[in-house]
């Protein structure tokens, strides 16, 4: 299934004794990025995440935010900075007696400093926090891929529908390239009896010259091209893998068909229609950058 390349995701949920929120994101980008925000601590989880979002992801610009909150409170240690205590009740005091304020220095008071508190933990089991996470994880990623595959969804629906009104054109143009060139040759034809007048007018010549004509506008080879083109698209568009870049490859190769009709056709309805398809296969080429 067709994914696109953006999306959300996000789980919140308790596991073991840890509080876990996840929050992934992603926006186009050529190649696959991977950034990730963790709580203090938990850097060891980086690697890891950036490997198991890669592997299910293969293109985008990936944003990742962990938070984990531990509900263990006798895994939490709080120590007394001294020095740093017995610092500031000494400065406090030489406030009393150079100003002579009031001196109401409590616990309460010191207790408002926070640095003089050192708050520690002791080693986290990074297996143990990994599987927690991993489970957060693969919820927000659920979210996120479903998401992305519901875009991808409405792309290959408009991809598919811009297809089809291009292989209309391109049987409009089939159809009417030989028209082109009998009116050609009814054109060269009166152009000569004018010239000529009562001269006798050498039919050989005509359809020789119609022949050349007729071989300088033949548009057939590209129209087939284009036709297959297409096909190939549809069948990207049917594939379980990753197709991005490889329809990015094929809308250049249907664009450069176009182009070469456009360069032989001389006629100023097929040049119309020339038109009309290159604007469609723009459109399919802006479509085509979304998906991953």
């Amino acid at each position: 299934m067709v994914r696109s390349m953006t999306g959300f995701g996000r789980a919140e949920m308790s596991v073991g004794t840890r509080d876990i929120i996840v929050e992934i994101k992603s926006v186009n980008h050529r190649y696959f990025e991977f950034s990730c925000r963790t709580g203090r601590g938990y850097s060891f989880l980086e690697d890891k995440l950036k490997k198991y979002v890669g592997s299910r992801v293969s293109r985008g610009k990936v944003d990742m935010y962990v938070s984990i909150t531990e509900n263990d409170d006798t895994a939490v240690e709080v120590e007394l900075n001294k020095p740093l205590a017995s610092g500031y009740i000494k400065a406090m005091r030489s406030l009393v007696e150079e100003y002579g304020v009031k001196d109401d220095i409590s616990v309460s008071t010191l207790s408002r400093l926070g640095d003089i508190f050192q708050i520690s933990r002791p080693p986290a089991d990074e297996d143990a926090v990994w599987n927690d996470v991993k489970t957060a994880v693969d919820e927000a990623l659920s979210h996120f891929v479903a998401m992305r595959e519901a875009e991808g969804e409405k792309l290959t629906a408009d991809i598919l529908s811009r297809a089809e009104t291009i292989i209309n054109i391109v049987g409009e143009i089939e159809e009417r390239s030989p028209i082109t060139v009998q009116e050609y040759r009814d054109r060269l034809y009166a152009k000569l009896s004018e010239v000529l007048q009562s001269t006798n007018i050498d039919d050989q010549r005509i359809l020789t010259e119609a022949a050349i004509f007729a071989d300088k506008v033949a548009v057939d080879e590209e129209t087939v091209r284009l036709r297959s083109h297409f096909d190939q698209m549809k069948s990207f568009l049917d594939s379980d893998q990753p197709v991005g870049r490889k329809l990015d490859f094929i809308v250049q190769e249907m664009n450069r068909e176009a182009n070469t009709i456009g360069s032989k056709v001389n006629d100023s309805k097929l040049a119309h229609k020339v038109v009309e398809i290159k604007g469609e296969i723009e459109k399919i080429r802006e479509q085509v950058q979304n998906i991953e």
